[in-house]
Formats: C-alpha cells, sequence, structure tokens
C-alpha cells in the first residue's frame, strides 16, 4: 500500500469515528442521569428501613397516657369529618325534640273527639273546617331521625261529600298530595273550601262513570249517593255509578298500578235473618226493590273489586259501613239521625216510621275514617264490617235526641218505607283482630258535634234568608 492510499483510508475512518462521537457522548449522559436516580432511590429505602426499625426499637419503652381532653384536640384538629357528623345528628335530634307539632298555619282536621280529663267542644271556626278534640295535628306520631316517610298520592272519588271530606282533611294533615274526584251531586264544594291554596289538594269536578287519567298511589273510591232520598232520586244512575264508576276507577288502578279501597255498604246484607251481621253472610236483599239500585249495585261494585284481584292483581281492599253520622252530614238526606236532629233544631216533630222497634248501629265519622285508613295501609283485602256494635232503636233514638236539643219534642209515627231492614248490627271481631280497630266514640259523645254544626247551618241559612227577603222587600 502506497502512501496515498494510507492517507486516503485514514481520511475515511476519521469520518467514521467523527459521526459516532455525539452519540457516545449522549450515552454517557444518560448513564450519569441513571446512577443519579439509583443513588437516590437507596437513600430513600434506607430511610423507610429506618423507620420500620425504629416502632421495633421503641416497643421496649412504654409511652405515657394522654389525658382526655388531648384525644378531644386531636378529634378536633384531624378528625374534621367526624365533627362534623357528630353536629348533624345534635342538631337533628334537637329539631325532632323540640320542633312544633305542627305548622305554624292551623290545618283543618279531627281526630279522637274524647281526650282525657277534656270535654267535648268545638273548635270556634267557621263550619267548613272543624276541628275534633284537643289533640295535635299530628298523623301517624314522630317519624324516626334519619327516616322520612313517603308523600303519597292520593285520589278520594266523592271527596266532597260527607265521609269523604273528613277523610281528605286527615290525609291533607298527614302530608299526602291529594285530589278530589267529585261531580257535587251530594257533595259540596263547602266541605273542602279550607284546602284551597293548599298545594297539596287539588279538586276536579268529574263523573266517576266517565273514564279519567291519573297518577296516583292510592284510590278511595267513595263516590256514590248513599242517602236513600238520594240514591231513589235516580236509581238508573245510582246503579251506573256503582257499577261503571267502579270499573273505571278499578281500571285507573290496573292502569297505574295503584292500591283501591272500595267503600261498600252495609246494605248488602238486605234485611238480615243472621243478627249481629258477620262477613261472610251473603245477606237477604231483594235484587227487583226500590233499594236495590243501592243494594245491588254495591254487591256488583265488590263483585268486580274482587274479580280484578284475582284476574288482574290488582291491590284491592274493601270495608262494609254501617250506618256513620257526624258534621256535615246533608240535613235533609232522609237518614234517621240528621233527620232527627234537623227536626228537632226546627221545633219539628221526630218522624218514626213503623213502630219504631227497628234497630241500628250508629258510628261517629272520626271512627269510620280511622277505620278506612287502617284498611288501605294494612295487608288485608277484606271484606271489613266498619261500624259501632252498639244496637240502638228508633225510639231509643229520639229520646237521646230529645235528651240533646229539645226535651219537649215531639214524636209522630209514620207507615215504615219499603225494604227497610228490621235489625242491623256489626260483628267487628275481625276488624279487630286484623286491623287492631275498634270506635271509640258512643252515640252520646258525639252526637253535640254534630248538633252544633248543624245548629250552625240551619239558623244560619235562616238568617240568610230573612236577610234577602228583607233587602228585596
Amino acid at each position: 500500500m502506497n502512501v496515498a492510499e494510507r492517507g486516503l483510508i485514514e481520511k475515511r475512518w476519521s469520518k467514521v469515528i467523527s459521526l459516532f462521537t455525539p452519540r457516545i457522548q449522549i450515552h454517557s449522559d444518560h448513564f450519569s442521569l441513571f446512577s443519579s436516580i439509583a443513588n437516590s432511590l437507596e437513600k430513600k429505602m434506607a430511610s423507610r428501613r429506618q423507620e420500620t426499625e425504629q416502632p421495633e426499637a421503641q416497643a421496649y419503652y412504654q409511652k405515657p397516657t394522654k389525658p382526655w381532653f388531648v384525644a378531644i384536640l386531636y378529634i378536633l384538629r384531624e378528625q374534621r369529618l367526624v365533627c362534623v357528623l357528630i353536629g348533624i345528628a345534635i342538631a337533628s335530634l334537637g329539631f325532632t325534640l323540640f320542633s312544633p307539632s305542627g305548622s305554624t298555619q292551623p290545618i283543618p282536621y279531627y281526630s279522637d273527639p274524647i281526650s282525657v280529663g277534656s270535654s267535648l267542644a268545638l273548635a270556634q271556626r267557621k263550619p267548613s273546617s272543624i276541628e275534633y278534640g284537643m289533640g295535635s295535628a299530628s298523623a301517624g306520631g314522630r317519624i324516626p331521625l334519619g327516616l322520612k316517610r313517603k308523600v303519597l298520592r292520593v285520589v278520594v272519588t266523592g271527596g266532597a261529600g260527607f265521609v269523604g271530606s273528613h277523610l281528605v282533611d286527615r290525609l291533607i294533615a298527614r302530608g299526602d298530595k291529594v285530589m278530589v274526584v267529585d261531580n257535587f251531586f251530594t257533595g259540596s264544594k263547602d266541605n273542602v273550601m279550607h284546602h284551597f291554596g293548599n298545594p297539596n289538594f287539588e279538586l276536579i269536578r268529574h263523573d266517576v262513570v266517565e273514564p279519567i287519567l291519573l297518577e296516583v298511589d292510592h284510590i278511595y273510591h267513595l263516590a256514590c249517593p248513599a242517602s236513600p232520598v238520594h240514591c231513589k232520586f235516580n236509581p238508573v244512575k245510582t246503579i251506573k255509578t256503582n257499577v261503571l264508576g267502579t270499573l273505571n276507577m278499578l281500571g285507573l288502578a290496573k292502569r297505574v298500578g295503584a292500591r283501591f279501597l272500595l267503600t261498600s255498604t252495609s246494605e248488602v246484607y238486605g234485611d238480615p235473618l243472621q243478627h249481629p251481621q258477620v262477613e261472610t253472610y251473603w245477606g237477604n236483599v231483594n235484587p227487583i226493590g226500590v233499594r236495590s239500585c243501592y243494594d245491588e249495585g254495591k254487591r256488583t261494585a265488590e263483585t268486580l273489586a274482587m274479580d280484578y284481584h284475582r284476574g288482574a292483581n290488582i291491590e284491592v281492599r274493601i270495608a262494609r259501613i254501617f250506618n256513620t253520622y257526624g258534621p256535615r252530614m246533608c240535613i235533609d238526606d232522609g237518614r234517621v239521625v240528621s233527620n232527627f236532629v234537623a227536626q228537632a233544631l226546627r221545633k219539628e216533630p221526630l218522624t218514626v216510621y213503623g213502630d219504631g222497634k227497628q234497630t241500628r248501629s250508629f258510628q261517629f265519622v272520626s271512627d269510620l275514617v280511622e277505620g278506612l285508613m287502617r284498611l288501605m295501609e294494612g295487608e288485608h283485602v277484606g271484606p271489613f264490617n266498619l261500624g259501632n256494635p252498639g244496637e240502638f232503636t228508633m225510639l231509643e233514638l229520639a229520646k237521646v235526641i230529645q235528651e240533646t236539643i229539645d226535651p219537649n219534642a215531639k214524636i209522630e209515627f209514620r207507615p215504615n218505607t219499603e225494604d227497610d231492614p228490621h235489625k242491623r248490627k256489626p260483628d267487628i271481631t275481625k276488624a279487630k283482630e286484623l286491623l287492631g280497630w275498634e270506635p271509640k266514640v258512643s252515640l252520646r259523645q258525639g252526637l253535640p258535634f254534630m248538633v252544633k254544626d248543624f245548629r250552625q247551618r240551619v239558623f244560619g241559612d235562616q238568617k240568610q234568608e230573612e236577610t234577602t227577603t228583607t233587602s228585596s222587600s
């Protein structure tokens, strides 16, 4: 190899070496970086080993006990979440124990009118907002801490009537959202007008013979004219209300999955051959009589309810209501208690049909409403007799009216009406055992409430008529 060729080869190698020199420098930088990271990791591992070995070394030495307030200071300083939870629990307990039992605005309601050590007296307010008893408007007692009762959407058909309006009062006082469906044939807006403006109350003018679409949880089906005067006024309409109305409400219950309560009647027993009447008694009813539009209509309604229960798995409840009295009854509806009270107040003779030996049982409206609510909230289908087993003849009832209103009231006998039952008394053993329910208000205890309500309405109407006559003349 000559000198020229050797020089050429050296130049080429020098170029190759110049190309690889920066890369070798980069790799050397990476090596130094990795070595520094390894050194730092080794130092951290060594410090951790010292920390783990330290408790073992200190285990032989007992730490001095700290006073109790040091633990409290530690909780206050370090455990802030625990302090917040304790504060919330204390505040909730305080509100539960010292909060007022009712709202600032009085809610019309009624409770058991009999309280220990207190006499019967009505609250001094307008007739449409009657308050029975001297209790608070608490429905169902206190709610346990941390639990809140579900607000139910409840529809009450016939809710502007006598029994329905009292049921609405209880449901509103309990905090439910209530929709009243009524065509005002026998009901009145005056019975529920004290709830106007309440966001939980809604009034719908509707006839249950026609279908209606609502979103509800419970259905109390009370719609039907019940008194002899009203149910005989239009017999075809009465049976249509019982059959088509019940069919429509059961269809609504099926559509939205609501629980359905049917208010049937003791009239399904007809003129009973069994006394007292138990729920298993099938009755003795005239299917073609003047009262059969109501009697057979209710029997058909019970049939529909049970068929929907068995066939469509609808939750149904059936109550058979016996004679009920109380404020807000129609004054001239043909029922014996309202007839006697109105006649005695107007100084008219008390009309007794037949010989006056027919027997009836009378329950105060608050007892009935309590039974209906217990039946709806319970797990038993029924039917259940809801009535007061205290039995009175018509003459005995007339004497109680005389003692309460006017001892000088006269009694006038008239021919008996067609298909009038001779005896009527409920056997409520089933309701006592399965619902824990029995009436608490006797006739003499509850009658003054009704008398005061009737006196305000009877003489209030007379004063209005006199004022109108005077102004027109």
